[in-house]
């Protein structure tokens, strides 16, 4: 297992934890726990404050304050005497992250990680931020100082303390149901077009993406403005979301000779990233240029999808066949040292003319764009410029510029690694599963749609029991029972997966994984979805998943999955909880749709009523009509197939009755809102109809 090597010294109890987030800090001089009973006990008969450090593997500022402090003897010490010291990994325990977030919200903070919060015995937090320096800057006070002054605060002012706890207990219970007290509305076309024209106000007109730096790539509100272009919102919204996914691929955000997308970058136009990938933004980076190929189609939108996905094949699946959860930003203690380059270098691999080729097409030179005259990477001078001033075809500079990259590359390789977090996370391979299931159906790519099932297969054998799903697996071992945002993000690639597969067991172990998300999350009273099971013992507040962040609520993908299972089999029964969700939450999707920009994917799905395509007829018979589909840009469709002369699973029994082939030649079913139309045999014919704008758009 790859990942960052904690500082040599005595081993603490974090040692024995499976998450390479909690093991990075098993040399601390800190006496750590992990979040459990143990720590919580120990809290309560030594009557101290908790100090809540939550992190994850990938996180640069995390290392940094690791590095300052935790590793820091003195500071140590003022930790031990004065709190119980408890880590968290922030993707072994979103609900707690979610709640303790919010602390750092009410205080007028910016949220992130490191995040550091002071909690009481009984988990009451009264004081909280993200990273403390070692000593005052910033505008931030010194930790140790920090220290110094709550210990002194617990001992001399407790009730002051508890009056604090007071209000952020009182706090945290408002966030944690915010628009929950709103009015059911009905959603509409109109309301999804609004919507995407007043997120395109936010968009960069020169560099794409929302806003300025930093800057992050925001796959579902893209995504979102897509449907809203669908729906008649006009040409400037699918001109956004094209100027952002061409500005991005050819930024420094995205890897230009390894392929998969950093996280974010920290300036206003894509260049300089903070340089962690995360499984999740790949996912949903795949998916979106999966449909924008579907849009209109381009080479670069193909580029990166087959150089994204070969990235995750090669980086990120385990040899089981699921998928890691990211790959660190720093290797030997530096960020981005992996993946910069100074000219010296280029030339060093590179004939002389290839790598002044190579320098211009990158705009590598002595002073860099990065720290210490480095450069990252990105198409400054695109091949059509070279061809240009060089009197060559653009085809000749093209495969020149590629096999410049592959030797890079190869290069690249040789350099010492980022660390890797091999944690297999049910949630986010659910999402990567949704992304590679659909780009297998743009692209034609079968094999893509078997990384697809192999991390599925894993996923289902290893963390699914058909009752109990779990969270993380990892040395063996499933750990964690899983959250909403696991069981809807992995019902929700299943979904996927059976339009690219047809295999029937996927869409049953959806409905499965559904029913009993249902059973555990769904709130009548609040007409929501909680965060956690039902009755989580160690929550100082229930939350609900709410929002959309950097990746989907889990209420958003699962009601995205009981659409999918409706269009899917028939059964109007999975529409009636997406039905009473969107309708609570209308208000707040329509007045900010940049927070619930996943929510309102599937709220646009529903309006269409779980609109499909039923193909039947034998594999030969159907494949045309399948190809020129699967083309189209149709997103509120979801897709199934009756295989001529097999029989029919009992969960499609009432969708694929009377649905046959026409006159021996293969048919297509088109259906919304539970009422078809005739069949259609002809490609050209059902690809235009799926292409028209829908009715009210």
């Amino acid at each position: 297992m790859a990942t960052h090597p904690p500082s040599a010294g005595p081993s603490n109890r974090l040692a024995q934890e499976p998450s390479p987030y909690l093991r990075q800090h098993a040399s601390n001089p800190v006496d750590w726990f992990a979040w459990g009973d143990e720590a919580l006990a120990r809290a309560r008969a030594e009557d101290k404050p908790i100090l809540l450090s939550v992190g994850y593997s990938a996180c640069h500022w995390c290392h940094v304050m690791a590095h300052e402090s935790f590793e820091s003897p003195d500071t140590a010490r003022l930790m031990n005497e004065g709190f119980i010291n408890i880590k968290v990994d922030r993707e072994e325990r979103p609900d707690l992250d979610q709640i303790y977030q919010g602390v750092v919200q009410l205080m007028g903070q910016g949220g992130g990680w490191p995040l550091t919060v002071f909690l009481t015995p009984d988990l009451k937090p009264f004081y909280g931020g993200t990273y403390f320096p070692p000593e005052d800057r910033y505008g931030r006070p010194g930790f140790p100082r920090l220290l110094m002054a709550l210990r002194d605060a617990w001992a001399n002012k407790r009730e002051d303390i508890h009056r604090q706890a007071a209000q952020f207990e009182e706090g945290l219970g408002e966030l944690a149901a915010y628009g929950l007290d709103a009015a059911p509305g009905v959603l509409s076309s109109e309301d999804v077009v609004s919507m995407g024209q007043r997120m395109a106000l936010q968009v960069d007109s020169v560099h794409g993406g929302f806003g300025g730096a930093p800057k992050f790539p925001n796959p579902m509100n893209f995504s979102l403005l897509l449907r809203a272009w669908r729906r008649g919102g006009g040409e400037s919204l699918r001109d956004a979301v094209f100027l952002t996914l061409e500005r991005m691929a050819l930024g420094g955000i995205y890897d230009q000779l390894g392929g998969g997308f950093h996280r974010y970058s920290v300036d206003a136009r894509w260049l300089v990233p903070h340089f962690e990938k995360m499984l999740y933004d790949n996912a949903q980076l795949v998916h979106l240029y999966s449909e924008a190929q579907q849009v209109a189609p381009r080479p670069l939108w193909r580029k990166v999808v087959e150089e994204t996905v070969e990235y995750v094949r090669r980086e990120m699946t385990d040899a089981g066949g699921a998928f890691y959860a990211a790959q660190d930003a720093d290797s030997e203690g530096e960020e981005g040292k992996f993946f910069v380059w100074r000219p010296e270098e280029i030339q060093a691999v590179l004939p002389p003319e290839r790598a002044e080729l190579v320098m211009r097409h990158f705009r590598v030179t002595p002073l860099g764009n990065f720290e210490h005259g480095a450069t990252v990477l990105e198409v400054v001078v695109p091949a059509e410029t070279l061809a240009r001033e060089r009197s060559l075809p653009v085809e000749a500079v093209e495969r020149e510029l590629a096999e410049a990259r592959q030797v890079l590359f190869q290069a690249r390789e040789r350099r010492v690694k980022p660390g890797r977090d091999d944690k297999i996370l049910a949630g986010w391979n659910g999402l990567m599963i949704r992304g590679l299931a659909m780009a297998s159906r743009v692209f034609e790519r079968p094999d893509w749609a078997r990384l697809a099932v192999s991390a599925a297969d894993f996923v289902l054998a290893k963390l699914w029991d058909g009752t109990r799903l779990a969270r993380s697996y990892q040395e063996g071992q499933a750990r964690i029972d899983g959250f909403l945002e696991d069981y809807g993000d992995l019902a929700s690639g299943l979904t996927a997966l059976y339009q690219a597969t047809f295999d029937v067991k996927y869409l049953e172990a959806a409905k499965a994984l559904v029913k009993r998300a249902e059973a555990l999350f769904w709130d009548a009273e609040k007409q929501a979805y909680l965060t956690a099971p039902r009755g989580q013992k160690d929550l100082v507040v229930a939350t609900y998943g709410l929002f959309d962040n950097a990746f989907p609520s889990g209420a958003s993908t699962l009601t995205e999955a009981q659409v999918a299972l409706a269009a899917l089999t028939g059964d109007e029964h999975h529409l009636e909880l997406p039905s009473k969700y969107v309708a609570r939450m209308r208000e707040g999707l329509v007045a900010n749709a940049m927070g619930y920009g996943h929510l309102g994917l599937a709220a646009d799905s529903l309006l269409d009523g779980g609109a499909g395509v039923t193909f039947s007829g034998a594999r030969d018979a159907v494949a045309p009509l399948l190809s020129a589909a699967n083309h189209v840009y149709a997103p509120t469709f979801a897709f199934g197939w009756k295989e001529e002369g097999t029989p029919v699973p009992a969960l499609l029994k009432e969708l694929f009755e009377g649905r046959e082939p026409v006159a021996g030649k293969g048919a297509a079913y088109l259906c919304r809102g539970f009422a078809c139309e005739l069949p259609r045999t002809d490609a050209k014919v059902l690809a235009e109809r799926l292409a028209e704008k829908p009715k009210g758009a």
